[in-house]
This record gives structure tokens, C-alpha cells and sequence, in this order.
């Protein structure tokens, strides 16, 4: 199989996920640029790995095999393996909602969740992406990213920053960010889930590229702002403990 190939059936992959419903053969083949006999052979083939999976009047949909490939992404991915721990000792003490969340694309994923008994529900859950600029589990993905790929998103989305009021010029989006990186981590009310704020604190790999965030959200608005600063302070250190974890493990699984 070509890389061409190979990158149709990851686009018949992105369809469906996009769908809210199961698609007929026809729907995805008004999406993908692909003849009919091709598009038969890659439904077959992603069919028979059980990523994808059909019923009748029902089109096509996600198989099970996503499932399985989620169960084993909870228990071998190392970010995730090193955060639960600190997330669930995070909320024991707060009433709040823990997101572990991954630099995705050209948004942020929350691959993991912790949960206090009386925290509320959060809109930001496990599986869920969303933009690089709602919410500070994002921004302060934003705030660490590469200087060229924040010019570049700027230069495609300069109204979105403006609307998410991280400015209205590219010189104003680098002073923001750079409070950002100043303080080591970000506050937000009410943009991702209402009534709730939300604080973060960035995760890098061993080599120092950010890879994501760590954010507790709690149901409460206008906190104070010495509030605001020791619960930033908590999450900050389980965020440094997981950057220092994940290095140490990278290095540990290294030959010598």
C-alpha cells in the first residue's frame, strides 16, 4: 500500500469520525476523492481491523476496535500513567474536575480525567478536543508552542484571536502569551464550561516541547485572587512532578 493510499483510508477514518451519525457508502463517497472499487477495498480493509463497522440502515460507523485502542491507550501511554496518580491526589482535597490534556492538530484533547464526588460536570471531557484559544487548559498550550506555529495560526485566524481576546495584532498575541509563560500557568472563567473557572499549568517532554496541560476546574467564579494563586501553585508542581516523571522515564528506557 502507498502512503497515498494509506492517507484516503485515515481521511475515511476523520469522515466518520466527523459524522454524528453512522454514513452509507455514497455519503462517504461524496467526501472522499477516491473511485468507487478503491473506496470498497478501503472500508473492507479498515472493516476487517475492526475500526470501522456497519449495520443495516445504520451506514457505517467507528468500530470496536476504537475502543480497544482507547482501553490501551489509558494503560501504556506514559503521560497518562504518570498523571493519574497526581491528578487523583489533585482533587481529593479540592472539589473540582482534573483534565489531562494533549497538544492535538491544531487543537487540545483531554486524554484523562479525575473527578472530586461533589465536583461538577465538566464540558471538557475525556475524548473531547477543542480550539487552541477557549479554555486555560488550551492557552497555556498556546502560550509554550513554537513562535512560527502561533504566527502561522494567527495569520489564518486573526479574528477568532481577537473574539478570544488574545488580541488583535501579532505583537498583541506575544504580549499575552508572554504573561502567560511570566506567571507559568493560566486562569479563564466561564469559556469552556459556564460558572466554572478553569487554571492550567503546562507539561513538556524531556526534551522541553510542550505536550500538553494540567488543569483542575472548579465551580466558581470570581475567586479571589490568592485563591486563584495557591490552587495555580498545586497544579503547577503536580504539572512540574509529571514533566520530571516523564523525562525520568524516557531516560530510564534509553540504552546506556
Amino acid at each position: 500500500m502507498g502512503f497515498g493510499s494509506f492517507e484516503k483510508i485515515l481521511q475515511v477514518l476523520d469522515i466518520l469520525e466527523d459524522a454524528s451519525t453512522g454514513l452509507s457508502f455514497d455519503e462517504i463517497y461524496a467526501k472522499l476523492d477516491a473511485p468507487r472499487s478503491t473506496l470498497y477495498r478501503y472500508l473492507k480493509a479498515l472493516t476487517n481491523a475492526g475500526l470501522i463497522a456497519s449495520l443495516p440502515n445504520t451506514g457505517y460507523t467507528l468500530g470496536p476496535r476504537i475502543a480497544e485502542l482507547d482501553y490501551k491507550m489509558r494503560t501504556q501511554d506514559l503521560l497518562v500513567v504518570v498523571s493519574r496518580p497526581l491528578m487523583a491526589e489533585l482533587v481529593q482535597t479540592t472539589p473540582a474536575v482534573a483534565l489531562l490534556c494533549r497538544l492535538y492538530r491544531n487543537s487540545v484533547l483531554c486524554v484523562h480525567q479525575e473527578s472530586h464526588p461533589e465536583a461538577m460536570r465538566s464540558n471538557y471531557e475525556r475524548g473531547r478536543s477543542r480550539p487552541l484559544l477557549q479554555g486555560a487548559a488550551s492557552r497555556v498550550i498556546l502560550a509554550y508552542m513554537p513562535p512560527r506555529m502561533i504566527a502561522k495560526l494567527f495569520d489564518e485566524q486573526p479574528e477568532q484571536f481577537k473574539a478570544a481576546h488574545l488580541g488583535e495584532s501579532i505583537t498583541e498575541l506575544k504580549a499575552v502569551l508572554r504573561k502567560i509563560r511570566q506567571r507559568g500557568w493560566e486562569s479563564v472563567e466561564g469559556q469552556v464550561t459556564p460558572g466554572a473557572t478553569g487554571i492550567a499549568a503546562p507539561i513538556f517532554d524531556s526534551g522541553g516541547h510542550i505536550v500538553g496541560s494540567l488543569s483542575l476546574t472548579l465551580n466558581r467564579v470570581g475567586m479571589d485572587a490568592g485563591d486563584v494563586f495557591r490552587i495555580a501553585e498545586r497544579v503547577s508542581a503536580c504539572a512540574n512532578q509529571i514533566t520530571e516523571a516523564i523525562g525520568l522515564q524516557i531516560d530510564q528506557a534509553e540504552p546506556a
